[in-house]
């Protein structure tokens, strides 16, 4: 296997993976005023299978169509800056209960995303394309949240 493969695996399932362990949907999540335009909680997990897919294979393109190994690092940049920030997200919304907080960081998860879309097009306009359901769906999700927040708050973060 390439390492641009192995790669693109490990990104797309410990993001996945990942996030969806990091996603504790209990009675404190069913609890909270949601708009009627939510999707369906099972809704999310084939989304983001899909998108984080659809990531992988731009990772592999790009690597792929990348000139040199200064280019094929700041891929690899790019592809790591946007974990860190897809990981920080589930952790402030669902762990701490804190969706004002995660509506804080969404921004930086977005231009992480919006940053991939933008760079990946100067090593394969393909895999910018593949790019965009996933700035898309972050997009929608950053809505969503941002409802949720004014449906909910005060948050206190509390655990009880």
């Amino acid at each position: 296997m390439t390492f641009q493969l192995a790669f693109a695996i490990a990104w797309a399932v410990i993001l996945g993976l990942g996030g969806g362990l990091l996603t504790k949907i209990g009675v404190w999540y069913s609890e909270l005023k949601k708009p009627s335009w939510q999707p369906p909680d099972w809704l999310f997990g084939p989304a983001w299978t899909i998108i984080l897919g659809l990531g992988a294979w731009a990772f592999v393109l790009s690597w792929n169509g990348a000139a040199d190994e200064g280019a094929r690092q700041v891929l690899i940049g790019l592809y790591l800056v946007n974990a860190v920030f897809h990981f920080l997200w589930s952790p402030l919304f669902f762990t701490l209960r804190r969706p004002d907080w995660a509506l804080v960081e969404v921004p930086f998860l977005w231009a992480s995303v919006l940053a991939l879309c933008v760079m990946l097009r100067d090593y394969s306009v393909l895999a910018s394309w593949l790019i965009v359901p996933y700035l898309v769906w972050v997009s929608f999700a950053a809505i969503l949240n941002w409802k949720i927040v004014r449906l909910n708050r005060p948050f206190s973060g509390q655990t009880g």
